[in-house]
């Protein structure tokens, strides 16, 4: 059985036979010798095949390999003769396992982002892309690695929803009804009772409400699953379809899931640098220098924390002239979110106790009946990371939000429930995946850092 270049590379010391498999990076032929550097996707390095005309079919095979083939090798493990590698393989054997046509569009050059996207079923292969996968595969493993330790259990929380989490609007319609002639009410609106489940049903924006039930029952609970929004937004901030991280905590107020939030990505980032640092070394040379710095300073400093109003005073007397004006009640923008990480408390900072007009129903109202137990932790370089508060947890103030954001109390009859039997103050926070691994690896669209991407007029791949 082969050995992946990962676990070859790792070895003390080289010796013996081995067998590796994989896509060829590049392919050079010269008059007695070919170079093959093979890529099996399990670490950043490729490994170079050395092979002589004396290997099996040299000249019908070998000699015709190109790039993005894919190939078996056995051979010899030896030290390397060139510079930057540990190993190379003088082969004994190499097989063709699946050749490529010549307009292979993966060639030895660098091609733009706006190319690779063209090319999804491609683009992993590239080191850029290759290298995101990795990063988003050690932090989804660090992500649960931080939550099995705190005896966090984990929620699987739907996809399909009648409710909205966010009270925004802004969901994608799930239906089985015939779309040219729906069946309609005596008033000629569609019938959605006659849908599939009985009712308008949508794609979740977020898994949050189910979590609290969880945790209402289990102490602590989290979700990290897809989530879908239908903004049409094109920036380079936002997807339609994203994962979101969103832990749950019963007995739990805002200081407390604050402290949670910071303990989290400081764990999560760290964990994931010793997993891939060779990854993170690409990033930090080829995409954002100073990209290391930025992450050891989240892992090591503690993060700042400033109420909404101071937050609004400091920004009013800020010596910057802002695109969006700063008042008491607005909501902060990604410029003001910058100014207060960046220039204020050069660290993140975690902005709490927002106006009650600005942010969702389901937080804590405080005291003064103006502000919510909110939180919104901003980090130097992104702004916004996450987002969360202190849930309402009375039964009659919960109501009386919901009515005065126009919200069917009907569609949300359960989550009132769960505040008549055995309610208790919990927290909570959300975080985009993606914005965490756009954030960890430089890359400049968010586009580039999940696999699929889905936005405004495109769903390929």
């Amino acid at each position: 059985m082969s050995q992946s270049i990962k676990q070859l590379l790792a070895r003390p010391e080289p010796g013996g036979e081995v067998e590796l498999e994989g896509w060829l990076r590049t392919a050079r032929h010269s008059k007695n010798v070919t170079f093959l550097e093979v890529s099996d996707g399990t670490c950043f390095a490729g490994l170079q095949v050395v092979a002589s005309p004396e290997v099996p079919d040299y000249e019908a095979v070998v000699r015709s390999l190109q790039t993005g083939a894919a190939v078996r090798v056995a051979g010899a493990l030896v030290e390397a003769q060139g510079k930057g590698q540990r190993y190379e393989v003088q082969a004994t054997r190499i097989e063709l396992v699946g050749g490529v046509d010549e307009d292979y569009p993966l060639q030895k050059k660098r091609h733009s982002l706006e190319f690779l996207r063209s090319i999804g079923h491609l683009r992993t292969r590239t080191n850029t892309l290759g290298a995101v996968l990795r990063v988003r595969n050690a932090a989804s493993m660090a992500i649960h690695e931080f939550f099995q330790e705190r005896e966090f259990v984990h929620l699987h929380s739907p996809i399909i929803t009648l409710s909205d989490a966010e009270g925004a609007g802004e969901m994608f319609r799930v239906s089985t009804l015939d779309s040219e002639s729906p069946p309609r009410s005596e008033e000629g609106r569609v019938d959605f009772s006659r849908d599939f489940f009985g009712g308008e049903s949508f794609l979740t924006v977020s898994g949050q409400l189910e979590a609290e039930i969880a945790a209402l029952s289990h102490s602590r609970a989290d979700t990290f699953g897809p989530t879908f929004r239908s903004e049409n937004s094109n920036t380079s901030r936002h997807l339609a379809e994203f994962w979101m991280i969103e832990p749950e905590v019963a007995f739990c107020d805002l200081e407390g899931i604050a402290e949670l939030a910071e303990s989290f990505l400081k764990s999560v980032f760290k964990t994931t640098l010793e997993a891939v640092p060779d990854d993170f070394e690409f990033f930090e040379k080829r995409i954002s220098p100073g990209l290391l710095e930025r992450l050891g300073a989240i892992i090591d400093a503690p993060f700042a924390r400033i109420p909404y109003g101071e937050a609004i005073e400091i920004l009013e007397r800020a010596d910057e002239k802002f695109e969006f004006p700063v008042s008491w009640g607005v909501d902060l923008q990604s410029e003001h979110e910058h100014y207060l990480a960046e220039k204020v408390a050069k660290a993140p900072v975690i902005v709490t106790d927002y106006p009650a007009q600005i942010k969702a129903f389901y937080m804590y109202l405080n005291d003064d009946e103006r502000t919510v137990r909110a939180l919104d932790v901003l980090v130097p370089g992104v702004g916004e990371n996450s987002g969360g508060s202190q849930r309402e947890d009375r039964h009659d103030v919960l109501l009386r939000r919901m009515q005065e954001q126009g919200l069917s109390t009907e569609s949300y009859w359960w989550y009132l429930e769960l505040r008549r039997f055995g309610s208790v103050p919990h927290s909570g926070f959300g975080l985009g995946f993606e914005r965490l691994v756009q954030f960890m690896t430089g890359m400049a669209n968010i586009r580039d850092v999940i696999p699929f991407p889905r936005v405004p007029g495109n769903a390929s791949f």
